[in-house]
Protein backbone atom coordinates (compact mmCIF):
# COMPACT_ATOMS: atom_id res chain seq x y z
CA UNK A 1 0.00 0.00 0.00
CA UNK A 2 1.04 3.48 -1.07
CA UNK A 3 1.64 5.80 1.52
CA UNK A 4 0.15 9.40 0.57
CA UNK A 5 1.97 12.45 -1.36
CA UNK A 6 2.56 15.46 1.38
CA UNK A 7 3.44 18.50 0.27
CA UNK A 8 3.74 21.47 2.51
CA UNK A 9 5.43 24.42 1.14
CA UNK A 10 6.94 27.04 3.74
CA UNK A 11 10.50 29.31 4.50
CA UNK A 12 13.31 28.33 6.49
CA UNK A 13 13.89 31.68 9.04
CA UNK A 14 16.80 33.10 6.76
CA UNK A 15 13.52 33.56 4.02
CA UNK A 16 14.90 30.63 1.73
CA UNK A 17 12.02 28.68 0.87
CA UNK A 18 11.43 25.10 1.86
CA UNK A 19 9.38 22.28 1.25
CA UNK A 20 8.74 19.44 3.00
CA UNK A 21 7.63 16.28 1.36
CA UNK A 22 5.97 12.89 3.43
CA UNK A 23 4.98 9.67 2.08
CA UNK A 24 6.21 8.22 -1.12
CA UNK A 25 7.07 9.64 -4.57
CA UNK A 26 6.81 7.75 -7.60
CA UNK A 27 5.50 8.18 -11.26
CA UNK A 28 1.43 8.11 -10.11
CA UNK A 29 2.56 11.45 -8.42
CA UNK A 30 5.63 12.90 -9.34
CA UNK A 31 3.72 15.49 -11.31
CA UNK A 32 2.48 17.05 -8.27
CA UNK A 33 6.40 17.10 -6.68
CA UNK A 34 7.07 18.65 -9.93
CA UNK A 35 4.63 21.98 -9.83
CA UNK A 36 5.60 21.78 -5.82
CA UNK A 37 9.46 22.62 -6.82
CA UNK A 38 8.85 24.54 -9.46
CA UNK A 39 6.03 26.75 -7.01
CA UNK A 40 9.38 28.50 -6.44
CA UNK A 41 12.52 30.04 -7.45
CA UNK A 42 15.97 30.18 -6.44
CA UNK A 43 17.60 28.16 -3.68
CA UNK A 44 15.20 25.44 -2.36
CA UNK A 45 15.57 23.05 0.73
CA UNK A 46 13.61 19.78 0.21
CA UNK A 47 12.73 18.11 3.03
CA UNK A 48 12.26 14.10 2.39
CA UNK A 49 12.88 13.00 5.93
CA UNK A 50 9.68 11.78 5.75
CA UNK A 51 10.04 9.73 2.45
CA UNK A 52 10.01 5.90 2.12
CA UNK A 53 10.16 5.37 -0.88
CA UNK A 54 11.18 7.61 -4.12
CA UNK A 55 11.63 5.95 -7.63
CA UNK A 56 13.04 7.33 -10.95
CA UNK A 57 10.13 10.09 -11.46
CA UNK A 58 11.32 11.24 -8.17
CA UNK A 59 14.94 10.73 -8.97
CA UNK A 60 14.34 13.20 -12.69
CA UNK A 61 12.48 15.78 -10.65
CA UNK A 62 15.54 16.36 -8.35
CA UNK A 63 17.87 16.25 -11.16
CA UNK A 64 16.21 18.83 -12.86
CA UNK A 65 16.69 21.04 -10.28
CA UNK A 66 19.39 20.41 -8.60
CA UNK A 67 21.56 23.45 -9.63
CA UNK A 68 19.18 24.75 -6.81
CA UNK A 69 18.46 22.33 -4.53
CA UNK A 70 19.68 21.48 -0.82
CA UNK A 71 17.94 17.90 0.19
CA UNK A 72 17.39 16.79 4.00
CA UNK A 73 17.26 13.10 4.04
CA UNK A 74 17.51 9.83 6.33
CA UNK A 75 20.04 7.59 5.56
CA UNK A 76 17.88 5.18 3.80
CA UNK A 77 17.87 7.10 1.49
CA UNK A 78 21.61 7.82 0.65
CA UNK A 79 22.60 5.02 -1.24
CA UNK A 80 20.13 6.03 -3.92
CA UNK A 81 21.22 9.48 -3.59
CA UNK A 82 24.97 7.98 -3.79
CA UNK A 83 24.63 5.66 -6.51
CA UNK A 84 22.42 7.77 -8.80
CA UNK A 85 24.83 10.44 -8.65
CA UNK A 86 22.62 13.29 -7.24
CA UNK A 87 25.05 13.72 -4.14
CA UNK A 88 27.76 15.08 -6.80
CA UNK A 89 25.38 17.84 -8.06
CA UNK A 90 23.86 19.09 -5.18
CA UNK A 91 23.86 19.28 -1.14
CA UNK A 92 22.10 16.49 0.34
CA UNK A 93 22.01 16.37 4.46
CA UNK A 94 21.56 13.02 6.47
CA UNK A 95 18.92 13.31 9.49
CA UNK A 96 16.22 11.59 11.34
CA UNK A 97 13.24 13.06 11.63
CA UNK A 98 13.41 14.24 15.13
CA UNK A 99 16.53 16.07 14.70
CA UNK A 100 17.15 20.18 13.89
CA UNK A 101 17.00 20.53 9.89
CA UNK A 102 19.75 22.92 8.27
Amino acid sequence: MNTPLTLTPGTRPDGTARLTVAGEIDLSNSADFARAVEATEGRLLVDLTAVDYLDSAALAVLFTHADRLELVVRPLLMPLLTISGLTDLTTVHTTTPDSAHP
